[in-house]
């Protein structure tokens, strides 16, 4: 069958669009932060292994090319039946179907994507050459996209008219400031629009610890009661802490506070080149440090770890480190939230990391002493080039216009830097995959053994996400060796972190069992409606009680007030 038929056309558009959501496993982010994201442009030894693919397979070469022309020919005498996908918002103006010369031009882009994807399809690579080879395509396709043309998008061509060019004057003086400094890439917010501590990380607090490497947040109490037990949350150690503690009512720490939760949160310090040695050993003890903290303060013989995105992984081998010296029992529960511990089923496969390019990345950060976050950032953004820069290249450069406040991306712009140890340290675990293996990692002198965490688990990840894929994530409920709960978000990576009641189309999965195939799972969860914040308060409240008068005043004696939240370290650049 033609490939070029209307039902084809269809199924490639979603693949497309599903590759779109392909998730990148956590040593291709940091090596490429360190290497730069140019690197992955570059197809390499993929591309030669493509050509010559291609060359062995002539016809395919051939039919695919009549098939274009023959489409191509149907565009230019009006016949073409191509349309993008209804959710590509790229082409949503009216412009696009009722000018005969943009809709030619938006079907020829549609069909050369189309016929350019598929030669990649037809090249037979191997998953790790197919996925590179992917992800230059899609980039260039992307790139050329008649909507990113001052000339042919015509949301622009209006605004051109309506402002007398004045648009594109205004866009020209953006493009300049954002590709003055890193990340090189259109901003997504702009640098005044939100300021911590007064329209985000707004929950009442204080810090009662800080140390050279963290400040530790106690919660204000917002109900009579609490529960005994307190709650630690780990966040990322390249991120700032307070996507959970965004503005009010939209805020988890919140959201936990007001079920009656004594709540503690960690805020990294962000390192400089002074830290380099700072690794996991470093962030391992420190949360040691917090936990006896909350544990003094709350007058507590146990806690309850959540730990957010990477810092699953580091709070992960802590556990194991307390069950390898017989304190395991000091953990009431376990909460792990876009985490990825099996980074060999991650999305694109770990081998396009080979060891050399590995050991330059390390080298790179140890030279500098860490990875700058805002590399970092622009990284991320290149993993979803249409969202996160083609979208932002035509609102910001095109149309001159200031980007929407937005509370989540302002705090994805305000990079963490990671150590240069940490960064080494992690590229090693993953590039091993020394978390699946007993014995495969160490963590403060221990041997990292997942299974002989015996503690009660919440294991949670987005469906949408496109960096930490959901499947991944399930990994996690065969890894650890307690009963797991999992849970899947309607959302994104980071979306489904913030995800506070009140969205009537807020949804979430979850089952009674966990097979180990997670597609399995998948067909017998049920879904239930509304955010699995409220579903976490319940398992969590299970875990963590009974009730006790809510504390006086926070802190004590030996953990006094430093400072009211969200504290000093927050605010480090």
């Amino acid at each position: 069958m033609s490939t070029t038929s209307t039902d084809a056309q269809h199924r490639v558009r979603e693949v497309d669009d599903d590759r779109s959501q392909a998730a990148a496993p956590l040593d291709l982010l940091l090596a490429d932060a360190a290497l730069g994201p140019v690197r992955r442009f570059v197809p390499g030894r993929s591309g030669i292994r493509f050509a010559t693919n291609l060359a062995k397979r002539p016809g395919r070469v051939v039919a695919r090319g009549r098939d274009l022309a023959s489409e191509l020919a149907r565009i230019g005498v009006g016949r073409s039946a191509l349309t993008p996908l209804d959710k590509d918002r790229r082409f949503a103006a009216d412009g696009w179907s009722g000018n005969p010369v943009l809709a030619r031009a938006l079907q020829t882009y549609l069909a050369v994507g189309t016929a350019a994807r598929g030669l990649v399809a037809d090249a037979e690579l191997d998953c790790a050459d197919r996925e590179r080879m992917d992800f230059v395509v899609d980039n260039v396709v992307e790139a050329v996209a008649p909507s990113n043309s001052p000339v042919l998008n015509p949301t622009v061509l209006k605004a051109i008219v309506d402002t007398g060019g004045g648009n594109l004057v205004d866009g020209a003086r953006r493009l300049v400031r954002d590709l003055s400094t890193p990340p090189r890439v259109p901003a997504m917010v702009e640098p005044d629009a939100f300021e911590v501590g007064v329209d985000l990380a707004m929950t009442p607090g204080e810090v009662v610890l800080r140390t050279d490497v963290f400040e530790l947040i106690q919660y204000r109490p917002q109900t009579p009661k609490v529960r005994r037990v307190p709650l630690l949350i780990v966040p990322p150690t390249i991120n700032k802490y307070y996507v959970i503690d965004l503005a009010e009512e939209r805020s988890l720490v919140e959201h936990l506070v007001r079920s009656g939760q004594q709540v503690f949160v960690i805020s990294w310090r962000n390192p400089d080149a002074r830290h380099a040695d700072w690794g996991l050993d470093t962030y391992g003890q420190a949360v040691l440090e917090a936990m006896d903290a909350a544990q003094q303060i709350c007058r507590a013989d146990t806690i309850a770890l959540f730990a957010l995105c990477s810092s699953g992984m580091l709070s992960s081998m802590l556990l194991a480190h307390l069950a390898d010296i017989g304190e395991l029992d000091r953990v009431a529960a376990f909460s792990l939230a876009v985490t990825v511990l099996d980074q060999s089923r991650a999305g694109l496969p770990s081998a396009l990391l080979s060891p050399a390019v590995a050991a330059a990345a390390t080298a790179k950060s140890r030279q500098q002493g860490y990875l700058d976050g805002r590399t970092l950032a622009e990284t991320f953004a290149w993993l979803r080039p249409n969202d996160l820069i083609w979208a932002y290249w035509v609102n910001n450069y095109l149309l001159g216009k200031a980007p929407k406040a937005f509370d989540i991306l302002f705090w994805n712009a305000d990079s963490v830097r990671l150590t240069a140890a940490m960064h080494r340290d992690f590229i090693e675990l993953a590039v091993t995959n020394g978390l699946t293996e007993p014995g495969g990692s160490t963590l403060l002198g221990s041997p990292v053994d997942l299974a002989k965490i015996d503690t009660d688990a919440y294991v949670v990840a987005g469906i949408a996400d496109h960096l930490c894929r959901w499947e991944s994530c399930y990994r996690s409920t065969q890894l650890l060796g307690g009963d797991s709960r999992f849970v899947l978000s309607t959302s994104g990576h980071i979306a489904s972190m913030v995800n506070p009641p009140g969205n009537p189309k807020a949804s979430f999965r979850t089952a009674a069992r966990n097979p180990a195939d997670p597609e399995r799972w998948l067909r017998s969860a049920e879904t239930r409606q509304g955010t699995w914040w409220d579903d976490y308060v319940g398992w969590l409240g299970a875990r963590t009680g009974p009730e006790r008068n809510k504390p006086h005043r926070l802190g004590n004696a030996a953990f006094p007030p430093v400072c009211p939240a969200p504290g000093t370290y927050v605010h480090d650049r």
